[in-house]
């Protein structure tokens, strides 16, 4: 992202941050006369030790110099999680993994990682690089979301397909919170490749064709590996729930790895199964 891209992300992450605590949860008397959700800026300021003046300049997206030092006060106050802090210091300070910044071709799974999607045969897994392309999947992800082999390489990106397949949207019982997910780990990797303009452009791209990607965007957290139980109503197998974790793959082609685990108090796995084995045996392996 440009820098003035940077400084209008570092605003609006500022504001969403302290639009979410509550006074008392601080220590800070509630008062009256409070027009909107969470706390001032005064207050964050007080907070962090800083003076009112430079934390609404910040806040605002003003060029200012800040310090590692000053910023940590600003994490403390405001009750940043591990990944929050790492997005905010990326912002603020405009820091990231440049160097990869310029890579625009598909990573390549190594065998070792194609050999573990073979195996989760009853979870389904799906393997997505830093701007969310999919770049493989085993047999069981295409049974219970799409088969991905029919979609277009360069339209293989998760968060736009969630927006534009029906399949996603009928398949979650709560679209949203199944949407959430994936936004929190994309505005990780946004804050992270600060440098990458990809970012801005697909975010222009989604908000204009989408009018409810704005509103998630917005309201989406920080999380680089979030942990979820996620209900399905599959079309053929019908109620299906899934632990989603997701993992991040070591080594240069940023990779992670996004397994669905069928919940064990469920007859999730049964059913994935009995789906599985009514595919026919002479059909292509779906795999990629």
């Amino acid at each position: 992202m440009n820098h003035q891209t940077r400084l209008q992300a570092l605003s609006a992450f500022l504001k969403a941050q302290r639009a979410k605590l509550l006074p008392q949860t601080v220590g800070l008397p509630v008062g009256t006369r409070r027009r909107t959700p969470g706390l001032r800026r005064e207050e964050v300021a007080q907070l962090a030790g800083v003076s009112p003046t430079w934390y609404t300049w910040l806040e605002q997206g003003r060029d200012i110099k800040v310090s590692k030092s000053v910023l940590d006060c600003v994490a403390t106050a405001l009750q940043l999680t591990v990944d929050e802090r790492k997005y905010l210091f990326s912002l603020a300070l405009e820091t990231g993994s440049g160097a990869h910044t310029l890579i625009e071709e598909l990573p390549e799974i190594s065998p070792s990682l194609r050999r573990i999607l073979q195996e989760l045969r009853f979870c389904p897994t799906i393997i997505s690089d830093r701007r969310c392309h999919i770049v493989g999947w085993n047999e069981a992800a295409s049974h219970v979301f799409l088969d991905f082999q029919h979609i277009p390489v360069e339209q293989r990106n998760m968060i736009r397909l969630l927006f534009t397949q029906k399949e996603f949207q009928r398949l979650a019982v709560n679209w949203e919170h199944f949407v959430r997910g994936f936004l929190a780990i994309f505005r990780a990797y946004y804050g992270q490749y600060v440098e990458d303009e990809w970012y801005g452009r697909f975010l222009a791209e989604m908000k204009e064709v989408h009018p409810d990607f704005d509103r998630l965007w917005e309201q989406s957290e920080v999380s680089s590996a979030p942990e979820v139980l996620i209900e399905f109503r599959h079309a053929k197998a019908g109620k299906m729930l899934f632990h989603l974790t997701s993992l991040q793959v070591q080594g240069s082609s940023d990779l992670r790895c996004s397994i669905y685990t069928p919940a064990p108090d469920s007859l999730t796995e049964s059913k994935l199964k009995q789906l599985m084995e009514r595919s026919s045996i002479s059909s292509p392996d779906r795999s990629e």
